[in-house]
């Protein structure tokens, strides 16, 4: 089967101009490759950052490949955050590192439907003035599907472009701990969020010879927990460009976007908690490189701008390394 550029925009974003543009030459868009900031994770998508990080499954990270469109494999990344240790203007600064190694599982059932799992284990460490803290676990296991409402003709265009909108949830498989966070100002310091939350997504994809553009949104919609805490819901989008260089063994496909999360307040016995919301918006650099079935990915995102916590807690950078085998 071909190889094929995929990339995910937005359904948000305007095409008639792309649309009218004078084709140069047709070609063959070539849709074993599909490139996602969602998961741009996707955002691969779920949430990078409940006010931050402690049910990280993808999020503005993305959730899928840029080179095997359906594939099984192993995620790694890593958030570096500096938060105050107390919520007074001369509080000291601790360094907060969240580490999430992830199974994640892109399958077709069909050739409008796809699969999507992320099982994670998080491993998180924080450093006070006067020692350290660490927690680790089994996360918050995520699964979505997506359906393709709209693809335009294969090997008879010059512009490519496909739809695909679907929903999912974030079961509460990772610990919760209410009295971990007592007095601190991130109480995104979690295995897990305890609760079971819901995630609406759309992805667009564009492509035209080598190059490609792939966009996302996503919603995540999150409920009370046992402990009577809920965490904001979060909006994340991102948008994503790439070029496949191909050669007779090796494809190399490297990329450069832009990603954004909003979150609202979190909750707790019914009252809204101050310096819980924010939003951040990142810049975005990466390649992946595949040859046969596998391919090795790496990232990395750095803030652009951010708003967090009432500026009591900054993002410093992310990073992420994928290995998959494609389906």
């Amino acid at each position: 089967m071909n190889t094929k550029v995929i990339v995910l925009i937005s359904c948000l974003m305007t095409l008639q101009g792309i649309m009218a543009a004078p084709a140069p030459t047709p070609f063959k868009p070539v849709s074993q490759f599909t490139f996602q900031s969602m998961q741009l994770d996707a955002a691969m998508m779920e949430d990078d950052c409940d006010a931050c990080g402690c049910s990280a499954a993808g999020g503005s990270m993305g959730f899928s490949s840029m080179i095997d469109n359906n594939f099984v494999g192993v995620r790694y990344f890593y958030q570096s955050y500096s938060s105050r240790e107390g919520y007074f203007s001369n509080s000291p600064w601790i360094d907060e590192n969240f580490n999430t190694t992830q199974i994640w599982a892109r399958i077709p059932l069909s050739p409008k439907i796809q699969i999507t799992a992320l099982v994670p284990y998080q491993d998180h460490t924080r450093e006070f003035t006067a020692g350290s803290e660490n927690i680790s676990g089994l996360g918050d296991i995520t699964v979505m599907a997506t359906y393709t409402v709209f693809e335009t003709m294969k090997d008879t265009i010059t512009i490519y472009n496909r739809l695909q909108l679907g929903g999912g949830v974030k079961l509460p498989t990772g610990k919760f701990d209410a009295s971990s966070n007592s007095g601190l100002v991130n109480q995104g310091f979690q295995v897990g969020t305890g609760s079971l939350d819901y995630l609406l997504l759309a992805e667009h994809q564009l492509s035209w010879e080598k190059w490609g553009l792939n966009s996302m949104l996503n919603y995540n919609l999150k409920t009370e927990n046992k402990k009577n805490y809920q965490f904001g819901n979060q909006f994340n989008y991102g948008s994503t460009l790439f070029y496949m260089i191909k050669s007779d063994k090796m494809t190399y496909v490297p990329q450069l976007g832009i990603a954004g999360e909003v979150y609202q307040s979190n909750w707790q016995l019914g009252q809204s908690l101050p310096n819980t919301s924010g939003d951040i918006f990142f810049s975005k650099i990466g390649i992946e490189v595949g040859r046969d079935k596998f391919s090795l990915g790496a990232n990395v995102m750095l803030p652009i701008n951010q708003n967090l916590a009432g500026g009591l807690m900054k993002s410093n950078y992310r990073l992420g390394l994928n290995l998959n085998y494609s389906l």
